[in-house]
C-alpha cells in the first residue's frame, strides 16, 4: 500500500512549511510521505532549523522547493500556511483535501535578534500544536 501524502506550502518554504514538514515527520513517521514546498524558493532560514533543534528536531538537511504539480495532484492533504499561498496555490483534483492553517510569517517579524527568536517560537510551537493534533485524528 503507497503512503498517504501530506504537502505542506507556503511562499518561500524557508520557514513555516519547513516547520510543519519537521512535525510531519516526526508525529506521522512511516504512515506518510510529509513534504513541503513554495510558490517561490527562499532557502530554509537559520532561525527555522535553530527553533526545531531547540524541540529535539533536525530540519538542517531539508531544502527549499518549489510546488510540484505531480505531487500537488497526488496528495492526499495540501496545508497551506499562509495566505499568500493559500491564493496562489495551484488549483487541485477534487479528491486532495485542502485546509489552510493561517500562521504568521516570523521571518517578517523586525526587532532585536531575542525578538525575532521569539516570533520564531511562536509560530512552531502553533504549528506543532497544529501537526500533533492532525496525527491524532488519523491514528483515532
Amino acid at each position: 500500500m503507497a503512503k498517504k501524502i501530506i504537502y505542506f506550502l507556503c511562499t518561500g518554504n524557508s520557514c513555516r512549511s519547513q516547520m510543519a514538514e519537521g512535525f510531519g515527520k516526526y508525529y506521522l513517521g512511516n504512515d506518510y510521505l510529509v513534504l513541503s514546498a513554495g510558490i517561490e524558493r527562499h532557502g530554509v532560514n537559520p532561525l527555522a532549523v535553530q527553533v526545531m533543534g531547540e524541540v529535539g528536531i533536525d530540519i538542517s538537511d531539508q531544502t527549499s522547493k518549489l510546488i510540484d504539480r505531480n505531487i500537488l495532484a497526488h496528495a492526499d492533504l495540501v496545508v497551506t500556511l499562509c495566505s499568500d499561498a493559500e491564493k496562489r496555490c495551484p488549483v487541485t483534483p477534487p479528491q486532495v483535501r485542502r485546509e489552510h492553517w493561517p500562521f504568521p510569517d516570523p521571518a517578517e517579524v523586525s526587532g532585536s535578534p531575542a525578538e525575532k527568536l521569539a516570533a520564531f517560537r511562536t509560530v512552531r510551537d502553533g504549528i506543532q500544536d497544529r501537526v500533533s493534533q492532525l496525527a491524532q485524528s488519523r491514528n483515532d
